[in-house]
């Protein structure tokens, strides 16, 4: 097999995107002579399709207060934040065996109620070009006692609008189950 070589400057294109540097670097191994040029060709066109990848239309949660508050966090005013990586297959459902806690509140409770949570949620699919497909999400959690006091890195957060709903019966809950 004859490899071709291309001449000229390994630049990146200005303006030209994450397309353009995958652009940038598939040229910089052709003119470095370790692949052909129809492979280059091949490998820019699989690094753009998975740029392209990503849905058109991201998932929309349907579930409303689907995370409990851990009752003896509540009656603590403790609160914290924990982030989940969720699957969320492409008929909306969670696949809750596959939930990773990626970021921990450092409060085992709201680190279990959190991944418990999710088993109970509920999205509309993720669409690319019409299609649904399935999807792995980054999921914050919020617990947020209603008098509890700032939490550091907090920005303006709306009371009432808290993702980790307060314990059934407890002060603060409407949710009226």
């Amino acid at each position: 097999m004859r490899r071709e070589r291309v001449t000229g400057a390994c630049r990146p294109v200005r303006g030209a995107g994450l397309p353009g540097v995958a652009v940038w670097m598939a040229v910089c191994v052709v003119i470095a002579g370790c692949i052909t040029q129809d492979d280059a060709r091949k490998l820019v066109a699989d690094l753009q399709e998975s740029q392209t990848s990503r849905p058109d239309v991201p998932p929309a949660m349907l579930t409303r207060d689907p995370i409990r508050y851990p009752a003896s966090m509540y009656a603590q005013h403790a609160q914290g934040n924990v982030t989940l990586r969720i699957f969320i297959d492409a008929i909306g459902r969670v696949h809750a065996e596959s939930t990773q806690v990626v970021e921990s509140s450092g409060v085992p409770a709201f680190d279990s109620a959190a991944v418990s949570g999710v088993r109970d949620l509920q999205f509309t699919p993720a669409k690319r070009k019409g299609t649904p497909v399935a999807v792995s999400v980054l999921f914050p959690v919020y617990f947020r006692h209603p008098q509890g006091s700032p939490v550091p890195g907090d920005t303006v957060l709306h009371r009432g609008d808290n993702p980790a709903a307060a314990p059934r019966g407890a002060a603060g809950d409407t949710s009226g189950k």
